[in-house]
């Protein structure tokens, strides 16, 4: 990619990610534009600044933008349950820890340019989270997950592009894990089970969505 197409790209990016922030913002949600990751990460560190416990939706964008080692600087827990030396109660400890803590990060698997933010879960432990419990959630979306559509056109997004690389990288027995193509699949181990659309922000969560003009995550 040559330096003008990047500028050009980035231009167009920059347009979208801010029409979204103010549809997010009408839909009461707490939205801010970002010009790349880095400066993500930097406002995220900012949002979670006094964090006791700090709760990760097991998201590839968020381990990306690597906030670990300075919120355990800040004095910060961490709960994270992607750890692989976890026992599986261990796991369900931590993940049920996470609907409390102080902060939650997460990001999201689509958002419509009307503002409405639509995830899909295996468990439902990262959407549940999200909603309800946990003092201050922090979503970070690159613009790869925004949708020019309605919520079907979102869902779509969803199970073409984020489900299948994800059952892969969990290692999960499924088809879109062989295939890459998702085929709506009722396998044991399937992550498409819990459906969530946000449509405005609700009333007792103060949610925090960092856009961001830059391809994170699937």
């Amino acid at each position: 990619m040559t330096k003008k197409t990047k500028e050009l790209n980035n231009w167009v990016g920059e347009k979208l990610c801010k029409k979204v922030v103010a549809a997010l913002n009408n839909n009461r949600f707490k939205a801010e534009y970002c010009e790349n990751s880095l400066a993500a990460k930097k406002r995220a560190l900012e949002l979670a600044a006094g964090a006791t416990t700090v709760g990760f939706g097991g998201s590839r964008t968020i381990t990306d933008i690597e906030l670990v080692d300075e919120l355990v600087a800040n004095g910060a827990t961490i709960l994270n349950h992607g750890n692989p030396e976890l026992s599986p109660e261990e796991k369900m400890a931590l993940m049920k820890q996470q609907q409390t803590c102080s902060v939650f990060f997460s990001s999201a698997n689509a958002i419509t340019l009307d503002g409405a933010i639509v995830n899909i879960d295996g468990v439902g432990n990262r959407v549940s989270a999200m909603i309800f419990g946990p003092e201050k959630v922090i979503i970070v979306a690159g613009r790869n997950k925004l949708v020019d559509g309605d919520i079907c056109d979102a869902i779509k997004r969803i199970k073409t592009f984020a489900c299948p690389p994800n059952t892969y990288r969990l290692g999960k027995k499924t088809p879109c894990a062989e295939t890459g193509i998702c085929v709506n699949c009722n396998s044991p181990e399937r992550i498409c089970n819990v459906t969530t659309i946000l449509e405005k922000c609700p009333r007792a969560t103060d949610i925090y969505v960092l856009v961001v003009n830059e391809e994170m995550g699937f």
